[in-house]
């Protein structure tokens, strides 16, 4: 596989009189320049690549100047367009250069695998290679999936099939005095693994080579012997391989067909690193773009050009740190018995010598330069959906570039341009094209911003051709789709979410549908959960309505008509009710007090006063959870929390209603849960401040038998350690410090527990036996045990 292989005048006579194989790594820049310097010295009247025909037509384009690698051909079924398949090409890929070179010289360029009418319409599950295979008469292993450069590097006695790549093919250049003694040697090894291991547990493969061969034959009719074919390796001892005509057109007898669409897509190097296509997904696409473009000194450039990543990233790198690296890689290489350093040694001296030993900086530079986040481009010209290219005239209207790096982006939504960005943005969500996805903002949280984190991935141009089944363009499709998903919604929360994404969409056609399928269904539906849950959505809504100046009148009639009935169900709705529909009702609960308040701020001022005073009606609600005993402990909880938070219940009757609660006769169980549903979600700073309500929570814990418990501690667990640190430390000092008379200001009322300023020595001494205990120690052991309370109160 090396460039000294001898010079041998009977292969290349045979080569004379027989179409010219050049056998290659997909993505391999390798192979890359091996393919043009064999083309270069061969000089073929036509050249066939591996890839679907029906993308002969879209040849042209590769000439065209903005057509940029990395790009990939995607067929996709014309009656499903979900059902799609991509041939990536990068700029190192053989492929790539094998097309650009035949449009070059002028030299017709032709695809000869399987058509994608056949691919796209065979069965995924038709093909299932066996994990071990068995062994014929002859030896040879069948129906075992293999790998051929696994099989390869290990037979050289490598455990890294990419290292033994990069030792025998990039480092040693193509072929200098034989251009093709390269591919003689790889088709020679290919050859002895087809016959050890038959089609390598891919089957199918037998029907591609076979319509290959076909279009080979096909091919040297017209040209004679001046045929160069670019295809994977493994392919070579097929078409080489002598077969009737007869018999291969019988293996593609009776195949599926479908109809399909091709066109060119940008690519991007993350994509190149995954298996798709050609089956050859590499690890280190960056890594081999700079092998192949780098001329002279590929060492020297690349730890140059992390130097400079790492600098732009504020680290302290300068040239000496360059200098040492490129030293020490060599050095690496030598130790190794490698020809010249490769990414792994190159990567083994950055993390010694620019990155201080750590991963951290050296994962920066594998997810930057290693794999990359390049994005290729195609021309105008290339076949488009008509969804598609409406996209695309958004994207320049709102100067909104598609990048294959992650990105955020801040939305002022009082400027038009940030608007439509945000309607486009939302739409392209609606149908299933994730582009961007909302992110929490940095800066304000006000209504009018939006901060959304992009990336464009070669996959969404499936999903616009899927899309592309509701319209010609992002509205009129958006509008489409949200009328018909109204209209099949199988819950009222998914009527009210699709009515928020119709508002942030700015989808006006499609208002009115999804409105009157949501008065339908509130009218219909008689869960309290359901409504509950589809309340808040709502009122959103009319909150970004009113920030984008949409008409909302209709959907605040709805919203409110919606509270009221919750108003009216609740208190029923939260008798006898199992532990975890009680903690699921006191969600709901506070997911209703917080859209309350918002609904209304909203109508206030507005000049339908129908629905008067929302939260006066809310807190009365609250009220009779809290005092009904029917109501689970959780909720009532809640209720009083919710209640005192907003100031209309006082200090003094929150703390009456917790003393009753907590009082000897209530079993502990039930006070638990109450004690979780008032302290819960952030209540920890309410103990904190108020020493009186800490108490109470104090002096009933220690009260509760040593047999309830064990059944009680895991809701309190579950409590406390929802509280941030610092708020368990302070009211592990307040419990630390004991009950005792607090005469100062903050002090409880009298006749109501407290704490003192002091620790009491008698109740620490109570744990005394136990620490004895634990610690093995015998009552007239001198041994000192220091007085520490830290393991007083629950949560700390």
């Amino acid at each position: 596989m090396s460039d000294d292989s001898t010079h041998d005048p009977t292969r290349h006579r045979a080569r004379a009189i027989g179409p010219l194989l050049l056998g290659v790594r997909h993505h391999g820049p390798g192979s890359a320049r091996a393919v043009r310097a064999a083309l270069d010295a061969a000089r073929p009247g036509v050249v066939l690549i591996e890839g679907p025909p029906e993308a002969d037509v879209l040849v042209p384009l590769a000439a065209d100047p903005d057509m940029r690698p990395p790009v990939a051909l995607l067929a996709h079924a014309l009656d499903e367009p979900g059902r799609s398949a991509f041939w990536p090409l990068a700029e190192f890929s053989p492929e790539w250069v094998a097309l650009r070179w035949a449009l070059e010289q002028g030299a017709p360029a032709r695809f000869i695998d399987l058509p994608a009418t056949h691919t796209l319409a065979w069965d995924t599950e038709a093909e299932a290679p066996s994990e071990t295979g068995t062994e014929d008469e002859s030896g040879a292993v069948r129906g075992l999936q293999v790998d051929p450069l696994a099989v390869l590097a290990e037979t050289a006695g490598y455990d890294d099939p990419e290292r033994w790549w990069e030792d025998v093919v990039e480092h040693r250049g193509p072929g200098q005095r034989d251009p093709f003694a390269p591919f003689a040697a790889l088709e020679e090894a290919m050859t002895a693994l087809r016959e050890r291991y038959g089609v390598g547990g891919r089957p199918r493969d037998l029907v591609r080579e076979a319509h290959m061969r076909l279009q080979v034959r096909a091919a040297r009719k017209e040209f004679g012997d001046g045929v160069a074919v670019v295809c994977g390796a493994w392919h070579v001892p097929a078409l080489r391989e002598k077969t009737a005509v007869t018999a291969d057109r019988a293996l593609l007898k009776g195949l599926p067909r479908t109809k399909a669409d091709l066109t060119w897509v940008p690519w991007t190097h993350r994509r190149l690193a995954r298996s798709s296509g050609y089956g050859a997904g590499i690890d280190s696409p960056g890594w081999y773009g700079h092998l192949f473009r780098a001329q002279d000194r590929p060492v020297e450039r690349w730890l140059t050009k992390v130097a400079g990543l790492l600098r732009a990233e504020d680290r302290i790198v300068s040239s000496a740190h360059v200098i040492e690296a490129v030293r020490l890689a060599g050095t690496l290489a030598a130790m190794r018995g490698r020809p010249l350093p490769g990414l792994s040694e190159t990567t083994d001296a950055v993390r010694a010598v620019m990155c201080d030993g750590s991963d951290v900086p050296l994962a920066l530079v594998h997810d930057r330069l290693v794999v990359g986040d390049v994005l290729g481009e195609v021309p105008e010209a290339a076949p488009a959906v008509p969804l598609q290219r409406d996209l695309a005239r958004e994207q320049r209207r709102l100067r909104l570039k598609p990048e294959a790096l992650e990105r955020e982006l801040e939305l002022d939504l009082r400027k038009e341009t940030d608007a439509g960005r945000s309607r486009l943005l939302h739409r392209l969500r609606l149908l299933g094209v994730g582009w961007g996805e909302p992110a929490e903002s940095r800066g304000s949280t006000g209504t009018f911003r939006e901060t959304w984190r992009l990336r464009w991935e070669p996959e969404l141009s499936v999903r616009l051709a899927e899309a592309g089944v509701w319209g010609t363009t992002v509205l009129a499709a958006a509008t489409a789709k949200a009328e018909a998903e109204a209209t099949t919604a199988g819950a009222l929360a998914e009527v009210t979410a699709l009515a928020e994404h119709c508002l942030l969409a700015g989808l006006p056609d499609a208002l009115p549908v999804v409105m009157r399928v949501l008065a339908d269904r509130a009218a219909l539906d008689t869960d309290v959960g359901h409504l509950a849950q589809a309340l808040p959505a709502l009122v959103r809504s009319l909150r970004y309505g009113d920030v984008r100046g949409t008409g909302t009148a209709a959907l605040a009639g709805v919203a409110a008509g919606l509270a009221e009935r919750v108003f009216v169900g609740l208190p029923p709705a939260c008798a006898a009710l199992d532990t975890d529909a009680a903690e699921e009702m006191r969600g709901h609960v506070d997911t209703v007090h917080g859209a309350v308040g918002l609904l209304a701020e909203t109508l206030t001022g507005t000049p339908d006063t129908r629905h008067g005073d929302l939260r006066g009606r809310w807190r009365s609600v609250l009220r009779t959870l809290a005092l009904r005993d029917t109501v689970p402990g959780v909720v009532r909880g809640r209720a009083v929390r919710l209640l005192l938070d907003d100031g209309e219940l006082g200090p003094e009757e929150a703390a009456r209603l917790m003393g009753l609660v907590l009082s000897a006769g209530t079993p502990p169980a039930d006070a638990a849960a109450w004690i979780e549903g008032f302290v819960g979600g952030g209540g920890g700073m309410l103990l904190v401040h108020d020493e009186r309500l800490l108490g109470l929570v104090d002096a009933w814990l220690t009260g509760v038998p040593a047999e309830a418990f064990t059944d009680v501690l895991p809701l309190l667990r579950r409590t406390f350690s929802a509280y941030e640190p610092g708020v368990r430390r302070t009211l592990g000092e307040l419990v630390r410090r004991g009950p005792g008379d607090n005469s100062g200001p903050a002090g409880p009322a009298a006749g109501l527990p407290g704490f003192a300023a002091e620790p009491d020595t008698e109740r620490a001494d109570a744990v005394l036996p136990v620490l004895r205990l634990l610690l093995g120690l015998d009552e007239g052991q001198e041994r000192e045990i220091p007085h520490d309370n830290s393991l007083a109160g629950v949560g700390t």
